[in-house]
């Protein structure tokens, strides 16, 4: 993912800020990492360069 996509995402519970943790950056883009709600906490990974943002019970039904 690409860092200006911080200008328009929010956390999907409670639409607060995402701050964002970058693991692993290949040139411009965020490969791994993860995003961190402002107001409630909630982790979102990054992977692959996507962002995961389907709340957590949710995410774990998806398949891998």
């Amino acid at each position: 993912m690409r860092e200006d996509l911080m200008d328009i995402i929010c956390c999907p519970l409670d639409k607060h800020e995402l701050d964002l943790e970058v693991i692993r950056r290949d040139d411009d883009e965020i490969m791994e990492g993860r995003l961190v709600c402002t107001e409630c906490g909630e982790e979102y990974p990054v992977e692959d360069g996507i962002p995961n943002l389907l709340p957590p019970d949710m995410r774990e039904e998806s398949p891998a």
